[in-house]
């Protein structure tokens, strides 16, 4: 076990289950049923992986307990509903493919439960018809609505309530008979249940009504209450709003604080969560309220200190006050380290995450191994819940084979053949080193984490001979085409992890996903990335303001102040392009003048929004917390200290060579980049390297992609040399 992340390791008793660790996968809707609403191969698929991926507990997504009423992500035709895009639960029909998840997930050893939910008046993709025959605690108007995010309702009457109630226990019998561990009621954010513990939208006069804390939650604690009975030996966990915010009968912190304590005489668990009205899809991830920049009514009583991490922790932290013992948790952007701090001050039981599992599943497995420097960390671009509240199937921007585990292209797999070449890296370099090994008919493979590398994050490419001006993303495609005309083994979205020979001339890669792939020869070109400055607020303010690819996050600084460091070609290309967005541009160079091609600094220097400071030596970021509100350097003629206000710093200031994993194995020069010969040769034998990761001069697209071809043909070289005769014949033979 890693001694840092001792407690995020132990396991935790929740009700009848204990679990390996507090990793707590938690829901998030998918899309990835079958046509008729099932659970079938492709949804199997993706939770075993979490599962495999060794998260502690897995809850899978909001499951309906009515249709079509019950799930807000459906599809309508007019007033008649058409096809579903969200689980549910109402009809024994639906067992036998829950029974094969179960099974599925539990080879891995981990528990598992489902979310069940009912929309009510929530309608967060707006696509849900008015007409919809909404039932909620009270009848609320569409001029009573409190946000955007709503269909009017209608009282339930006292018979109404009872059928909602069995709907409820039948859909966790078949959770429980479907051999889950658990099941979580949701009635938190705007679903049905909530109407029923708000004063928002509760405004009976009856036992159910809003007089007392007892008959807010008498609708929530009958249902746990009567699944237990129904189900021995089941464990119920609940999900409820701690807070509301944004309206005047919201509910308060020591209000939804009394209501968990009454919960927690029923329930197992507690996921404790937060809503505010009038903001689309309220506080379910508190980071996306900060941007574009903070609004002046941040949700009080939270922990906006850290951008979001954690801001609903204090939730967590009052129902603790009230006495309940029982395990509590909430979700609000926690990485390992945060939630490892957290369990250790007793602040929460279990660490709520979805989007950093749906980055990289296997997390907990890094973290366990002592390898959380591999894990591939989610950027909270929030692609994938976009794409959800459109009714499509989720995907994510930093994992593309999620959702599409079964499709042959996203699976790793042994080869059929050993290869000759395997190529590490998908940029330029790679690109041009596949093609030319295969062109001379050599077995070649290519492993890369994203095919294009460094190009994708590039805009306009003007210097590319015989191609006058192109894009970055419309080149890698290219490249990727070119490669994909040979038969050229690529397996995308895999990370390098160490290299080794053997006597018999073998190079071994190992890959992060644990995988070894072994060949006769290797051509190292995994690139490089931006460098960073390394001064004080430029960690802190990272994705806050501090960013390192106008290309990609420009956009978002529209009509601010920003300022670019670095004065060489790609931070003055930097700086043109983001003149045209923002409103103001400070260039800061180290240097006493510009690096720059000439015709770059005079497009530069005809811009009236962008002022060019030499001789500058940043020495902070600043913030307010939240947000990068300005910028720090010093003149290195005169010493003097200037303040510069804005909203954004984009770093270019140069490139780190991806060969950290390679120390000890190769010769590298002091600045980390692989020595290589005029022939693209390594250290060691039948290792050749290309590209930005390397000792040749000039970072370029073209002389990358030179030394890629320079490369391959040296490999060939290397097998026609270093073969026997008979092998050498073959080699000769199939070059022919």
């Amino acid at each position: 076990m890693s001694q840092r992340f001792e407690k995020l390791l132990s396991p935790c008793q929740i009700g009848h289950v204990t679990t390996k660790n507090r990793f707590l996968k938690t829901a998030n809707g998918t899309s990835f049923m079958e046509e008729d609403q099932t659970v079938g191969p492709g949804m199997i698929a993706y939770y075993e992986r979490l599962a495999a991926g060794g998260v502690g507990w897995l809850t899978v997504e909001s499951c309906g307990v009515e249709y079509p009423l019950g799930i807000q992500h459906i599809h309508y035709d007019g007033d008649v509903p058409v096809a579903g895009v969200q689980l549910h639960l109402d009809d024994d029909k639906f067992i036998p493919g829950y029974q094969e998840l179960a099974t599925a997930i539990h080879k891995h050893g981990t528990p598992c439960s489902v979310q069940l939910q009912h929309a009510g008046p929530w309608n967060p993709t707006g696509l849900l018809p008015r007409s919809r025959d909404t039932k909620g605690a009270s009848t609320l108007t569409e001029e009573e609505l409190p946000g955007p995010d709503f269909n009017p309702c209608r009282e339930m009457t006292r018979a109404e309530i009872e059928e909602q109630i069995e709907f409820w226990v039948s859909a966790a019998e078949r959770v429980y008979k479907a051999g889950f561990d658990a099941v979580e009621i949701n009635h938190g954010t705007c679903h049905q249940g909530n109407t029923f513990l708000s004063r928002v939208w509760n405004r009976r006069s009856d036992e159910y009504g809003p007089q007392s804390y007892e008959n807010r939650t008498r609708f929530l604690r009958r249902i746990v209450a009567e699944v237990k009975e129904r189900c021995p030996g089941f464990t119920v966990v609940v999900l409820m709003n701690i807070a509301e915010y944004n309206h005047p009968q919201a509910t308060t912190i020591e209000e939804g604080a009394q209501m968990a304590r009454l919960v927690a005489q029923v329930a197992d668990g507690i996921n404790c969560r937060a809503e505010k009205y009038g903001h689309r899809e309220g506080l379910l991830q508190p980071d996306r309220v900060l941007y574009p920049e903070p609004p002046e009514n941040l949700a009080p009583g939270l922990d906006w200190s850290r951008g979001g991490k954690g801001a609903t922790v204090p939730l967590v932290e009052a129902v603790k006050a009230t006495g309940v013992t029982i395990p509590l948790w909430t979700a609000c952007r926690f990485d390992p380290e945060l939630g490892e701090e957290y369990l250790q001050k007793g602040s929460i039981d279990m660490v709520g995450m979805t989007r950093r599992l749906l980055a990289d599943p296997e997390m907990p497995n890094k973290v366990a191994a002592g390898r959380p420097e591999d894990i591939r960390w989610c950027h909270g671009c929030l692609h994938c819940m976009d794409e959800r509240n459109k009714n499509r199937r989720l995907n994510c921007r930093v994992n593309a084979t999620l959702g599409r585990e079964l499709l042959p292209e996203f699976q790793f797999r042994p080869a059929e053949k050993k290869k000759k070449v395997l190529v590490v890296g998908g940029g330029p370099a790679g690109a041009a080193a596949a093609v030319y090994a295969a062109r001379k008919g050599i077995r070649t493979g290519v492993v890369t984490e994203r095919f294009g590398g460094q190009v994708l994050d590039t805009m306009a490419i003007e210097n590319f001979v015989s191609v006058q001006e192109t894009e970055g993303p419309k080149l890698a495609a290219q490249m990727e085409q070119h490669v994909r005309q040979y038969e050229v083994d690529i397996m995308n979205l895999q990370r390098a992890s160490a290299l080794e020979q053997d006597g018999d001339g073998i190079t071994t890669v190992k890959l992060e996903s644990g995988a070894s792939l072994r060949a006769r020869s290797v051509v190292l070109s995994t690139g490089a990335r931006w460098r960073q400055m390394g001064v004080p607020g430029e960690d802190q303010y990272r994705n806050k303001g501090v960013a390192y690819c106008p290309h990609c996050d420009g956009p978002l600084f529209k009509g601010k102040r920003v300022a670019v460091i670095g004065g060489g070609n790609s931070g003055v290309e930097a700086a043109i392009d983001l003149a045209g967005l923002v409103k103001h541009v400070t260039l800061v160079e180290f240097d006493d003048r510009l690096r720059a091609d000439e015709v770059l600094q005079r497009k530069l220097r005809s811009l009236d929004n962008v002022d060019i400071i030499t001789s500058g030596q940043t020495i902070e970021v600043h913030g307010d917390g939240n947000r990068v509100n300005a910028l720090s350097y010093r003149d290195r003629v005169g010493g003097d200290v200037h303040r510069v206000e804005l909203e954004g710093v984009f770093v270019q200031i140069g490139l780190l060579p991806n060969t950290e994993w390679l120390k000890g194995t190769l010769e590298l020069s002091p600045r980390g980049e692989i020595v290589v010969d005029d022939a693209g040769r390594t250290s060691l034998p039948g290792v050749f390297a290309a590209g930005d990761a390397t000792t040749t001069p000039y970072k370029q697209i073209v002389t990358a992609m030179g030394d890629g071809a320079k490369a391959a043909l040296s490999a060939f070289d290397h097998l026609i040399r270093t073969s026997s005769p008979a092998k050498a014949a073959e080699a000769e033979a199939e070059a022919a």
